[in-house]
């Protein structure tokens, strides 16, 4: 059975508060958070210990590049045991803090931290804390380990072609998880991915709920991010819209996300990154849908992201796809948008009706449609939406 990790790092975590009398945060390489511990001697979370750098860690689940550069300036990269750092309320430090390095063959993976206090802990007590955030470091290394095994199995899920094949890479991704398997899952499509070494991805453990990641093709030259997460009910998929924020936020805010709906099991999986890809290719068409899109809630694009590339380009209205009358495509699209009323349009554009009028009979002469008539109208919305796949 695949491990769960989530629960041992709290432990460990709420071990060293237990052994230092003092909240412990524990955060990996990256300063993303893993876990914390409000560990206080009367069973209440002390506020002191809440102060601005530790409440955003643990609010945003992640230190900002100028904290972590602070720190990393005392040479805890470097470190084999506890590192005191003095406050420095001017960076939001009120506290002084203890660094406890996570380290695993010679190799650091995380941090723990400690508010130190008068008096701090002890030499004996670092001792035994080190001790145990090896242990933290050993259990990190084994689930990278987990991670990038996943990663192939992943891949070879959502690369496969139907059939057999297909049926083939999902049993042996069911085999890896083991009983997680059977759990609700969705997919996330993070679309392009920027950087252009396939395995440089972010660590699974690095996003809540995450169970596997891999790249995948997108387009002939660039490269898409593929996140398995695991949901704790079928009925949202909220976990994962999380995930794909976050993921985006790693890719410097560049690109877009789509999340399939959710299923049960992994026998959907194939569907599910179609589902993914079509809402990340909506988002990136559609600014409104995203940065973020979910498969349930991008409407027409349902049909058009399922289409093979051009099915959707139609001759009628391919003299109008052209930049020079992109403000024809603009007022054509915002009025098919708005239902055929006018008034409505005419307000969302900024624009007279009698200018609406003009544009939209332009339209019709460019493309010898009838605005008037249902099935007109019906091909020109899907040509205009399909435009901009």
């Amino acid at each position: 059975m695949a491990a769960d990790y989530k629960g041992d790092y709290q432990e460990l975590v709420d071990e060293i508060s237990e052994l230092l009398g003092a909240p412990a945060t524990l955060e990996n390489r990256d300063f993303e958070l893993i876990a914390f511990g409000a560990y206080d001697s009367d069973g209440e979370l002390d506020p002191s210990a809440l102060d601005p750098v530790r409440t955003r860690s643990i609010l945003t689940r992640r230190s900002t590049p100028a904290v972590r550069a602070w720190f990393e300036g005392f040479g805890i990269t470097r470190a084999t045991g506890p590192v005191r750092i003095p406050p420095a309320p001017e960076a939001g430090v009120h506290r002084g803090r203890v660094c406890l390095p996570v380290r695993h063959r010679g190799v650091v993976l995380g941090y723990v931290w400690l508010l130190d206090g008068e008096p701090g802990p002890d030499d004996r007590q670092l001792t035994a804390a080190l001790a145990v955030a090896a242990r933290i470091g050993a259990l990190l290394a084994d689930e990278a380990q987990a991670g990038a095994d996943l990663t192939r199995e992943l891949r070879a899920v959502l690369t496969a072609e139907r059939g057999w094949q297909r049926d083939m890479a999902v049993a042996e991704l069911r085999t890896a998880l083991g009983a997680r398997a059977d759990g609700p899952h969705t997919v996330v499509c993070v679309a392009p991915w920027p950087c252009a070494d396939p395995d440089d991805a972010p660590s699974v453990r690095t996003i809540p709920g995450a169970t596997a990641l891999c790249t995948v093709p997108w387009g002939t030259t660039a490269q898409s991010l593929a996140l398995l997460v695991r949901l704790r009910s079928a009925d949202t998929v909220s976990p994962a819209v999380s995930a794909a924020g976050r993921l985006l936020d790693r890719a410097d805010g560049t690109g877009a996300a789509g999340v399939a709906a959710a299923r049960t099991g992994l026998a959907g999986l194939g569907e599910a990154w179609q589902e993914a890809v079509g809402a990340a290719r909506a988002a990136l068409a559609e600014p409104g849908l995203g940065p973020v899109a979910e498969w349930a809630h991008i409407g027409p694009y349902r049909v058009l992201t399922a289409l093979p590339p051009g099915a959707a380009r139609d001759p009628a209205v391919a003299p109008l796809l052209v930049p020079a009358h992109h403000e024809l495509v603009r007022t054509a699209e915002a009025y098919l948008d708005c239902a055929g009323q006018a008034g409505r349009t005419a307000a969302a554009l900024g624009i007279h009706r009698q200018t609406l009028y003009y544009r939209l009979s332009r339209v019709e002469h460019l493309t010898g449609l009838d605005l008037d008539d249902g099935e007109d109208r019906l091909l020109l919305h899907m040509a205009l939406k399909a435009g901009r796949l």
